[in-house]
């Protein structure tokens, strides 16, 4: 079935063109110049193209049946290095606005400078221009690219000796499972790895070579250390031992293998929960594990020595790297506008199938850990980012917490009808069985000495102890 047309998106079908949105009529072909808006919005900030809308904001929408052959061949040519390069992988999507079809794509700003049909290009409010022949305006483009993404520093002076070769086997593996025919089968392990964006030259200097993006996906360990001395991921779990730890595993790896230690670390240390979605079985643990992960890897400011860390405790697991941030504060994810951190680094998680689009991550944690645990989990902006995913239910601890509260608001104890007659009415946080609820609170709140029972078996009286 075939999505309208998201609200937020909507704001942008109808606002108007700019810097970062674009709109291109599209009957039954993709439009000739498609490519240079794609190669400038690289190029610049990224931004949002719309294909079966006009430059004045009318719905003029794409025949239904050419829809299936152009999402193929934006897709082919997003891999086609004659078509750009560096290659790039977006998603081209379909959805239904004002009954017509058209079809959305999100450029992500790259770190790379990107060419289409030999020539660079850029964009400005007046829609994307030809600066191949401006050797000023490329020189600040690279320089610009440079300056923002430390995944962009070169190591002129690393070798194919210093990466791990059969990493590079098991990625073109990868891609294949993703994409059959994927370009990087037919390729040798330096072209691939140029067709990556993982070995560039520096067109202030001169230098050409290996770049931090590439040595933390294929450096061996000592390579990678001697990149970044302060290169580490903290996986801890802290549910007995919560002064220290009861498992622990330090990660000084390479980002692949960090990856699948920390997918492994989760599995091991939370249970299964099986769920079933269009027909099919499908494991909500791995989907959080694997989307947690990703985004704790591939949006850490590595420039910062702060370690990453994942840390499960009883009630939530908690990730935490260093971060530049663009707001301060918890994320609206009605307004949430995503970037990438490591443009190079997330391109390629796409590419080997452990990443979708920017953005999904966070909403396929919002969506899963609702059916795992009933939680919802949090975000948080700062220098440190930080993401909170509830193994409980929220709502549950709110219910501990109020008739705590109830029991501690009296001297004399409160029977199960005085905090059943409290408690119900507040209970509009949608939990079901209430009476097994509360005598599940009431236990736990027992247990853990915080409160005791003067009453009798039968007709309990509960107070503070």
């Amino acid at each position: 079935m075939i999505e309208n047309l998201p609200k937020n998106l909507i704001e942008f079908a109808k606002s108007g063109e700019s810097v970062t949105i674009e709109y291109k009529k599209a009957k039954k072909n993709l439009p000739n110049n498609l490519f240079e808006t794609v190669c400038s919005m690289l190029n610049r900030d990224g931004g949002h193209i719309f294909l079966g809308i006009d430059n004045e904001s009318r719905v003029t929408g794409i025949y239904k049946d050419y829809i299936k052959n152009m999402k193929k061949e934006f897709v082919d040519l997003c891999n086609n290095s004659e078509k750009i390069f560096p290659t790039v992988h977006l998603d081209i999507k379909e959805y239904l606005y004002e009954e017509k079809h058209i079809l959305y794509i999100y450029v992500h700003e790259s770190s790379d400078v990107h060419k289409t049909a030999n020539k660079i290009f850029d964009r400005n409010e007046d829609g994307d221009f030809d600066i191949t022949n401006n050797t000023t305006l490329i020189s600040n483009l690279y320089i610009r690219k440079r300056n923002t993404y430390i995944e962009n520093k070169i190591y002129p002076y690393a070798t194919m000796d210093d990466l791990r070769i059969d990493l590079i086997e098991n990625v073109r593996k990868m891609a294949s499972i993703r994409m059959p025919n994927h370009p990087w089968l037919k390729m040798n392990d330096e072209e691939m790895l140029r067709s990556a964006g993982l070995y560039e030259k520096n067109l202030e200097t001169g230098k050409e070579g290996f770049n931090l993006a590439c040595i933390l996906l294929f450096g061996k360990d000592n390579i990678i250390a001697s990149a970044l001395s302060y290169y580490r991921t903290d996986a801890i779990l802290k549910i007995k031992n919560t002064e220290r730890y009861d498992d622990r595993d330090d990660i000084r790896t390479n980002l692949l293998d960090s990856y699948y230690r920390l997918t492994d670390f989760i599995k091991k240390h939370l249970n299964d929960k099986f769920y079933i979605e269009d027909n099919q079985r499908i494991n909500i643990r791995d989907i959080i594990a694997r989307e947690l992960c990703a985004n704790l890897l591939i949006h850490r400011e590595y420039s910062n020595p702060y370690p990453a860390k994942l840390i499960i405790s009883k009630d939530n697991i908690i990730t935490e790297n260093a971060n530049k941030p663009r707001t301060i504060g918890y994320i609206n994810l009605d307004n949430y506008s995503p970037y990438p951190k490591n443009p190079k680094i997330a391109s390629f998680f796409k590419e080997i199938g452990l990443a979708d689009e920017l953005g999904s991550g966070i909403r396929k944690m919002v969506k899963y850990t609702k059916i795992y645990s009933g939680g919802k989990p949090l975000f948080r902006e700062d220098d440190i980012f930080t993401a909170i995913i509830p193994l409980i239910n929220n709502s549950y601890v709110e219910l501990k917490k109020l008739i705590l509260e109830f029991i501690k608001s009296s001297n004399n104890g409160r029977t199960r009808q005085e905090i059943n007659d409290y408690i119900y009415p507040k209970m509009n946080i949608n939990i079901e069985n209430k009476n097994s609820k509360v005598r599940t609170a009431l236990t736990y709140l027992r247990k853990k000495e915080l409160i005791k029972n003067i009453g009798s078996d039968v007709k309990p009286i509960w107070v503070k102890k």
